[in-house]
């Protein structure tokens, strides 16, 4: 694509590191740069062995492909870079991260590059009809990240809100309409709450279908916790109206100095709404993380979410804390 589909997307990277792929030998390596990085910026959730594990099993984006990780001298790994994309998908996700004292010395603009030209790659490789597109997703604090896509021609398309909620003021009491009930998350709804995830999400802006690898990513993810999730199912036929996936994560717990219940994804199918499906389901979730010690609730939303999720979880007790938003590149 643009005369790109061909070249060599090694061509950007910094000369003073070694490059190559990530591989299962390398799990220590890579987890180790992203923590120490991770150490001095400070975000809000970083990947950690676990979750490099479940990239290196992804067929869909092969780790042979879509990683790269930066080698000094002495072995150490100060640099890394993926994407992963859809195959039919409107855009590639980019994820990565460079050593601190590495950063500013022009190492992070050649691994954009990498995970540019990489992304022209995948979108000529898949016949995709629409521009290349690259988006990376960052907090707000990071200002240095700004910096770097703005230089290289990004531009902010989407701002996102973290938001909590104290669990130690009690809960609300959401009515849910008769007909329905709430039930645990189990394995035999792994796939009918995945149909509903994607029928829920299909008006929401930069989401994509969750295929069975994806889906499988969610509910196998090492920080997802069934028993704080739960389902609403319509009680004569069965058919979920509405869910709650949530997670917990200790590490942050411990940095940040309080116990919070994620609520990852929350859904409710078009034909359900109205009926009090998203309240009940946060007042469980509520109910489900203080009973487990969490301090708070906590999800993210999209500023613009077009079911008008933000209202409602302001009326809900939830309270923005954070800000976050998507860059995006045509390539």
């Amino acid at each position: 694509m643009n005369g790109h589909a061909d070249a060599d997307p090694l061509a950007s990277l910094d000369p003073r590191l070694t490059w190559r792929a990530a591989d299962t030998g390398d799990l220590d390596a890579w987890a180790g740069l992203i923590a120490r990085t991770a150490a001095v910026e400070q975000p809000v959730w970083f990947e950690r062995r676990a979750d490099l594990e479940q990239i290196l099993e992804s067929k869909k984006n092969p780790a042979a492909a879509n990683t790269i990780l930066g080698f000094d001298a002495q072995g150490v790994a100060r640099a890394y870079g993926r994407i992963t994309k859809n195959p039919d998908g409107d855009k590639a996700i980019g994820y990565g991260c460079v050593e601190p004292e590495w950063q500013g010395t022009g190492v992070g603009t050649g691994l954009l590059g990498w995970m540019e030209e990489r992304t022209r790659q995948r979108f000529a490789g898949d016949g995709a009809p629409v521009p290349a597109r690259l988006r990376f997703h960052m907090e707000q604090q990071h200002t240095h990240q700004a910096a770097l896509f703005r230089d290289a021609g990004y531009r902010i398309v989407r701002y996102y809100n973290e938001m909590h909620r104290p669990l130690k003021d009690g809960f609300p009491e959401p009515v849910l309409a008769d007909g329905l009930e709430i039930v645990g998350f189990g394995p035999e709804l792994h796939e009918p709450v995945r149909l509903a995830h994607n029928e829920a999400f299909r008006d929401h802006w930069g989401s994509e279908p969750r295929d069975e690898e994806g889906w499988g990513f969610v509910v196998n993810d090492p920080l997802a916790r069934p028993d704080l999730s739960a389902v609403v199912v319509e009680q004569a036929t069965g058919n979920v109206a509405g869910y709650q996936l949530a997670s917990y994560d200790e590490v942050s717990a411990a940095s940040r100095g309080y116990k919070e219940g994620y609520t990852d994804l929350l859904g409710v199918r078009r034909e359900f709404r109205g009926r009090g499906v998203a309240q009940a389901l946060l007042a469980d979730a509520m109910r489900r993380f203080a009973a487990a010690g969490m301090d708070k609730a906590s999800l993210d939303v999209d500023s613009e979410n077009p079911t008008g999720a933000l209202a409602l979880y302001r009326k809900m007790g939830y309270v923005a804390v954070n800000s976050s938003m998507a860059w995006d590149k045509e390539l």
